[in-house]
């Protein structure tokens, strides 16, 4: 006789439990993914659009979208889209990790559309998005993924667009190495040597070789089909727009070498540039020399030198005046970077190795130790696909392909010397 209300009582508690469980998952771990700053274009003929407020054009079907996002443990979770309003029907496929859901998108379909239950695994995850059907001109029109867990999740995504934050999440993290300079002298040369591993040099690339406290030498891959040698001062006159530096604090051509350009540059600060387009080749090193030099008159001279070992001499790229500068070499280092934010999703990656430092008086100086450090995206964990230091006795430098990296940010890494300065006869340098 009394089992009737304690079974009614056990399934009334249930229920509640239940209910509640629910509730917390749906309201109280919910995360939202910006579309505008995670998403890449992955697969398809026709490039869609990818905005600020999300995928705002995706006509073509053999258009892949991915979405990526890091966490810090395994879990499941529901997934849901929020779209534009549309007037027509479609269906897309979501998957997730080999999960995959089929959406059906009908004419006035609420802005907030549930997918279904998903895995996450701890690392990088990747939300794949295909097009099946459609009767109108796009699949969809997507603003935001929401995660909805029952566990406190912490997850690795470009959060925000402030100080124009997607662009640079879909660019990546950019990495650098900063290289120790005895002290105790003043330096005029730097040389460095640069391998590019075959299959990690995406469009975009940027293996930046030799800067200094005033600008950057490296090589780029700009297209297909160009590849360049870049070289470029920053001008004192601190702005993004080279047009409003006064005429006295312009960057001077000295000299430039046989088919380089050069003019200004800004938006990423302004100055003088030089290019040579030059068709390097992945798995190939490269040495790369450049010297800082005041002029006694208040300025500083620039002037870099590229060596192609199949060439087998240097060759000039360019040498620029720098006004209201009196200077010797400071802050050698290296970075890497991806200026193209539509590839920020290929994993590009260098080794840097030999470096050595030349002092006043013609003598070198090895530089056996690098800071490892990375931009605004890697300092916030905005993205965490990122690494550097040493590896078999050179230094190297990885981002983007949303790996799982390893190494800390502001970490020191020794190379073991190897005592065999370069043999350069800078009588004979163009």
């Amino acid at each position: 006789m009394n089992l009737r209300p304690t079974l009614l009582f056990f399934l009334l508690i249930s229920h509640v439990a239940f209910s509640s469980s629910l509730q917390s998952r749906s309201a109280n771990n919910t995360t939202v993914i910006p579309l505008g700053g995670n998403t890449y274009q992955t697969k398809g003929t026709l490039t869609e659009k990818i905005k600020a407020d999300g995928i705002t054009a995706w006509v073509n079907k053999d258009t892949e979208f991915s979405v990526f996002i890091g966490s810090d443990q395994a879990a499941t979770l529901d997934l849901e889209l929020d779209i534009f309003p549309q007037s027509y029907q479609s269906k897309i496929s979501v998957e997730l990790n080999g999960q995959k859901h089929i959406v059906n998108l009908s004419s006035g379909s609420s802005t907030t559309l549930n997918v279904g239950e998903f895995n996450l695994i701890n690392g990088y995850n990747e939300i794949k998005l295909v097009g099946l059907e459609k009767a109108g001109h796009d699949f969809a029109k997507i603003k935001s993924i929401q995660l909805k867990s029952a566990q406190k999740l912490n997850l690795d995504f470009v959060k925000d667009d402030i100080d124009n934050r997607f662009y640079w999440g879909r660019r990546g993290p950019s990495v650098h190495l900063s290289y120790t300079l005895p002290t105790d002298e003043n330096y005029q040369w730097f040389y460095n040597e640069v391998t590019v591993p075959e299959g990690s040099d995406p469009i975009g690339s940027y293996f930046m070789a030799n800067g200094f406290a005033e600008g950057y030498f490296g090589i780029q891959v700009n297209s297909e089909m160009e590849r360049r040698i870049l070289f470029s001062v920053w001008s004192p006159f601190k702005t993004d727009n080279p047009g409003e530096i006064p005429e006295e604090e312009k960057i001077i051509l000295l000299k430039k070498g046989e088919g380089v350009y050069t003019g200004e540059f800004g938006n990423e600060g302004s100055g003088g540039q030089s290019y040579l387009k030059y068709t390097w080749e992945a798995g190939q090193t490269y040495s790369f020399l450049n010297s800082v030099t005041p002029d006694g008159k208040g300025n500083t001279i620039y002037t870099a030198y590229f060596m192609d070992p199949s060439v087998g001499e240097w060759m000039l790229i360019a040498s620029f005046l720098r006004p209201k500068t009196d200077t010797w070499y400071k802050r050698p280092h290296s970075f890497l970077e991806n200026f193209v934010p539509e590839t920020g999703y290929l994993e590009r990656t260098a080794t840097y190795g030999n470096q050595w430092a030349a002092d006043t008086y013609g003598n070198w100086h090895e530089l056996t130790e690098a800071k490892f450090t990375g931009d605004d995206i890697a300092r916030r964990g905005y993205r965490k696909d990122f690494e550097g230091g040493e590896n078999n006795g050179q230094f190297y430098l990885r981002n983007d392909g949303f790996f799982n990296g390893l190494i800390e940010l502001n970490s020191l890494h020794q190379r073991k010397t190897n005592g065999i300065p370069p043999t350069i006869n800078f009588d004979k340098l163009p």
